[in-house]
């Protein structure tokens, strides 16, 4: 991002998020002296923030292209002419993850935590109620001994219980 330095990503890294976290950095590292990098960043950092709390829509997508082509074309300095590279490189190579978190509401990195699914196996749980214990919001349920499930409603999706489970009976999806 600027430096030529080279950043290392994996599976568990979502493209989106990475986009989003580049365009935060931009957005406030803007001068605010244009309109296209001023207003043109902010627009694509609230879409983007809209896709990874899965509220999302097709139609973003194409407005998202279209901003960073103004946005690129159309900005005074190299930091707002580069503000969009990070959000046209992961849509170009990374296409099917922004895909996922509009159509399927899945993050196949389970890093935007609008998206993820906590369950817990039953096959696995022992009922030793660790994880009612460690949830700030009580949205686990059950009695000793017995298979324990989770309210999606009220989880806040913090994953303690994940981290706390020696079962390994809950997991993110």
């Amino acid at each position: 991002m600027g430096s030529g330095g080279l950043v290392v990503m994996d599976e568990d890294t979502c493209m989106v998020d990475v986009a989003r976290y580049f365009l935060h950095f931009t957005q406030e590292e803007s001068c605010g002296k244009c309109a296209p990098c001023r207003e043109g960043t902010m627009r694509m950092l609230q879409i983007l923030e809209k896709i990874c709390d899965g509220k999302g829509t097709p139609q973003d997508l194409d407005t998202l292209e279209s901003l960073c082509r103004v946005v690129k074309t159309t900005s005074l300095c190299g930091l707002g002419q580069s503000a969009p590279n990070p959000v046209l490189a992961t849509l170009r190579y990374f296409r099917s993850e922004y895909e996922a978190h509009i159509y399927d509401k899945k993050c196949h990195a389970g890093v935007c935590t609008e998206l993820l699914d906590i369950t817990i196996n039953a096959d696995k749980c022992k009922g030793c109620t660790v994880c009612v214990d460690v949830c700030p919001t009580g949205a686990i349920k059950g009695e000793r001994k017995k298979p324990h499930v989770i309210d999606p409603a009220v989880c806040i999706k913090c994953q303690a219980c994940m981290v706390k489970c020696k079962f390994g009976a809950i997991s993110r999806g």
